[in-house]
Order: C-alpha cells, then sequence, then structure tokens
C-alpha cells in the first residue's frame, strides 16, 4: 500500500549475561562469552568494574573458549577456557590468583566442568585447578597451580611516610614487589601506587605488598594491585608474599626436597601456599558465586558514546 512503511522494526540487542564473584573478598564481574562475542573496551570494563556508576569489582573475568580468543588460541589443546582478565581500570593483566579461582568455580556451577582437575589458560600461561568437595558434598576450596616464581636479582626500594623498606622481587607470571614490614599500617590508605626505585625495574608497574609476621610459617599482609588499588585479596601477591617469606627465612624446598607451606593472612580471608621442590607455588583457598543477572546493552552503548 501506497504511504505505508512496511519496513520492520530493528530488534533490541539483547542483554548480557554477567555473575558476581569473590575469592578471600577479591571480587569480580564475569562475563560468559563463549564465543568471544561480547565488545569489551577498557573503558567499559572500568564502568562495569565501578562500584557506583556499574556492577563494581577488583576486576573483570571474560570467560571465552580458548580457540576463539587471540590470546588464547595456542593454548587451545591444553586448556578448554581461556581466562581474559582485565583490572579494574580496564587494562588487560596477564594473571590473577584468586580469579582463577573464581574462574574454576564459575565454570562449575554453568556445568562446563565437574568437581577436580581442570586446565585454565591464561596470559600468564596454563594453570591447573583443582575443584574439591566439601566434608557435607558441597562446594570446597579450590586450589591452583601458580607455576614457579621468578626471583629476579634487582629489587627496589618503597618509600611511604618518611619510612623506606627493600622490597623482594618476585615474578608469579604477573610482578610484585614484597616488602617486609613492622606494621601495617605502615603502608597507608595504598590508594595510589607506593613509590618505589629505581622505577627502571619495573617499566610497566608493579603489584606491592606490605608483609608482617603471625607466626611460625604464618603471615598476614596488604596489596596494592596494579589496576586496582588497595584490594581485598591478591592471589599471585599471596604467593609472591609466601616464597619470599621462604626465602627470607632461609627456606628452599629444592634445595631441601621437602615442601614449604604458609598461611597468609588478608584482609578478605585466609590462604594456604605451597612450594614444592620442583618449583611449582601452589594456592589453596575459597571461591565463592554470589549473584548473577543481565547488564543492560544500553549501559554498553552510553559507555560507548561517552568516550567518543
Amino acid at each position: 500500500m501506497d504511504g505505508v512503511n512496511t519496513s520492520q522494526p530493528s530488534p533490541a540487542p539483547e542483554p548480557i549475561a554477567f555473575l558476581k564473584g569473590h575469592g578471600t573478598e577479591n571480587d569480580f564481574v564475569i562475563v560468559p562469552d563463549p564465543d568471544n562475542a561480547v565488545d569489551l573496551p577498557a573503558a567499559v570494563v572500568a564502568r562495569l568494574c565501578d562500584r557506583r556508576a556499574g556492577i563494581g569489582g577488583d576486576g573483570l573475568l571474560h570467560v571465552v573458549r580458548s580457540a576463539a580468543h587471540p590470546d588464547g588460541r595456542a593454548m587451545a589443546d591444553e586448556a578448554e577456557w581461556f581466562m581474559d582478565y582485565r583490572n579494574a581500570d580496564g587494562s588487560v593483566a596477564e594473571m590473577c590468583g584468586n580469579g582463577v579461582r573464581v574462574f574454576a568455580r564459575y565454570l562449575e556451577r554453568a556445568g562446563l566442568v565437574e568437581a577436580g582437575d581442570l586446565a585454565v589458560a591464561t596470559r600468564g600461561g596454563v594453570k591447573k585447578a583443582h575443584l574439591s568437595k566439601s566434608a557435607s558434598g558441597g562446594a570446597g576450596d579450590v586450589t591452583v597451580s601458580m607455576g614457579r616464581a621468578r626471583l629476579p636479582e634487582d629489587g627496589v626500594t618503597v618509600t611511604l611516610g618518611g619510612r623506606s623498606w627493600p622490597a623482594r622481587n618476585v615474578n608469579m607470571g604477573n610482578p610484585h614487589a614484597v616488602a617486609f614490614v613492622e606494621d601495617l599500617d605502615h603502608a597507608g590508605d595504598l590508594l595510589s601506587v607506593p613509590p618505589f626505585s629505581p622505577a627502571s625495574v619495573y617499566p610497566q608497574g608493579v603489584n606491592v605488598e606490605f608483609v608482617v609476621d603471625r607466626g611460625e610459617r604464618h603471615v598476614a599482609m596488604r596489596v596494592h594491585e596494579r589496576g586496582s588499588g588497595e584490594t581485598r585479596s591478591c592471589g599471585t601477591g599471596a604467593c609472591a608474599v609466601a616464597v619470599a617469606t621462604a626465602r627470607r627465612d632461609g627456606l628452599d624446598p629444592s634445595a631441601t626436597g621437602v615442601p614449604v607451606a604458609y598461611t597468609v593472612d588478608l584482609p578478605g580471608g585466609r590462604l594456604v601456599i605451597t612450594e614444592h621442590p620442583d618449583g611449582e607455588v601452589e594456592m589453596t583457598g575459597p571461591a565463592v558465586i554470589v549473584a548473577e543477572g543481565h547488564i543492560d546493552p544500553v549501559f554498553f552503548a552510553r559507555t560507548e558514546t561517552a568516550i567518543v
């Protein structure tokens, strides 16, 4: 009929599924996206992680099949799933230890894996995880093989509030500077990056851990995570702290043939870190999914418009 518009309206964009989870209160927005179809530019990630304007989180776990992501494709034969991890500011990160535990818990909850052993591809390499069952048959702790710590000889000096401490350089797939202090309050508010020198040791930034002793093979820590500020927990940081503390205490499993385990208390909970004679570092702790829902696609459109 003349004058009648017969075109069909464009279908409304589909809402995007998300979940919220945490590992010792290191919390994450989880975006399941097996085929890598969801565009997640840095500004959108930062807005999603914003605790007032978004969902809120210390980072974002983008759940993608390894074969579908350019950074995971080479690991697809070893691990079906790739953890495309982003910091709260939207920047890409190599690894997140608490994130791996929560990532594994999500895969189990979604019926994509069963309790037991699984492999997770990350930018820091393939990580082996074990999902245990509790005594009552429910979800138990998650253990992640975090790889071997590298201990570069170059260290830094961290200076805060007129105090300075030498910091041990530990790399767990991402960089750490571990400083032993008398009191965790000496770290200040950790909202900004703790000053360190020489800056050339960490040209791409660093996670800084402040550590105090609590007892035999038992320490407590606070951390400034690169790109996220102070967080309630940091899995790779806890591993770095355990290894640095063992060396400070004169313990090296590769020399003695005996595993060394440290209990590490963080503001958000407790992790147990074990270093084995072959150098493998294992982290054991809880992982919890707390909520799920859908993100309004208009949220993405508004964020993208705001950055144009």
